[in-house]
């Protein structure tokens, strides 16, 4: 049984609790370096796939798990994220080394820009604002098509690096190790917002916004900051999400994205950076398992392939549902509940994460 004892206020704001933590993600992330010597190609494109889904899930896990703010239009981010990059090396003749920031930058203006009018907006009101959101950017993708290229779409160029060509296609080990230092670097700046006083001023806006006023924490500039950060994060993910994808049109950030990206951290767990993970990797290798599963059936029973259409939709959604139902904080939130029962036991005790029903007072003001 391990306790961490906290013997100064270091210890909150400390990047690991102990050094065995540190030493598992050490070995986490020797791991994912050596990865692309360990499998094939097209497994190592899911990988990146996996840690490009989660720097997008991570962006909104700021907004909604971190601050309370429901978002269904983020695929919107994301597509200013990938077009405003190949834009700035297409037009701009920008490298991807500047062209790659300043899309995060750009996405992360747009994101402020929308926030202003909707930061009075709660819960489902919030959604509908941003659903709509994600319904407009479609259609200004088409109408923009001198810029945009409408329903013909962009093509992403090769990442130039140095000299260096980095090519899904051509050479998936860089594109992996380039993501994956991406990734990383998101990692760092979110672990060190969460630490910061504007991290606790987002937890306080989603605890409750009545009492963070009472800190005199300003809500609307919160949330907008929230908001502005949130987007920034998305349309990095957006951007490589378009190298990727090397051609992307307005179908590719669609409103069953925004969904999807929401469904995701809340199966991966909300509030987690954990979660963002587990939950691209649902997402992601999901679809990838049940056509592994139905190639072997039918493979073993000797008929045909059948392809059931949805099927990989319809499944997702009965995760959901189920996680929805018996377990809340989702596939991080059972990981944890886990590793408390071994570190505790035989102290453990059964209603240690029972849902509380009541609510503070402070939100029966509002």
């Amino acid at each position: 049984m391990r306790t961490v004892f906290k013997t100064s206020y270091d210890a909150d704001i400390r990047l690991f609790k102990h050094n065995a933590q540190a030493f598992w993600y050490l070995l986490l992330f020797a791991l994912a370096l050596i990865l692309p010597f360990l499998i094939s190609d097209f497994l190592i494109g899911e990988a990146t796939l996996v840690l490009i889904w989660a720097i997008c899930g991570m962006g909104l896990m700021l907004l909604v798990g971190q601050t309370g703010q429901a978002s269904l239009g983020h695929a919107a981010f994301m597509a200013v994220g990938a077009y405003s990059n190949v834009l700035y090396q297409e037009l701009l003749s920008l490298p991807f080394l500047l062209s790659f920031p300043l899309s995060g930058v750009t996405a992360g203006l747009a994101g402020a820009l929308i926030a202003l009018p909707t930061t009075r907006l709660h819960g489902i009101y919030l959604a509908i604002a941003t659903l709509a959101i994600s319904v407009l950017a479609e259609d200004l993708i088409v109408i923009l098509e001198p810029i945009t290229g409408g329903v013909a779409g962009l093509f992403a160029p090769d990442i130039q690096i140095f000299g260096y060509t980095i090519n899904r296609y051509g050479n998936p080990n860089a594109l992996y190790w380039l993501v994956l230092a991406i990734t990383i670097a998101v990692i760092l700046v979110y672990r060190n917002l969460l630490r910061s006083p504007t991290g606790r001023a987002f937890a306080a806006v989603r605890d409750s916004e009545v009492s963070a006023k009472a800190m005199g924490v300003n809500v609307a500039r919160t949330k907008m900051l929230a908001f502005a950060i949130s987007c920034t994060i998305t349309g990095l993910g957006g951007a490589l999400m378009g190298h990727f994808a090397t051609i992307f049109t307005n179908e590719t950030f669609n409103l069953i994205m925004s969904i999807t990206l929401l469904l995701m951290i809340v199966v991966g767990g909300l509030g987690t950076i954990h979660g963002a993970f587990f939950g691209a990797m649902v997402v992601v290798l999901l679809p990838l398992t049940i056509s592994f599963v139905r190639d072997g059936l039918t493979s073993a029973l000797g008929v045909s392939s059948v392809t059931i259409p949805g099927i990989e939709n319809g499944i997702f959604g009965a995760i959901l549902i189920a996680f929805i139902l018996f377990e809340p904080m989702g596939i991080y939130g059972r990981w944890f509940k886990i590793r408390t029962y071994f570190e505790l036991f035989p102290f453990y005790r059964r209603d240690m994460f029972r849902r509380q029903k009541s609510y503070l007072k402070t939100e029966r003001s509002r």
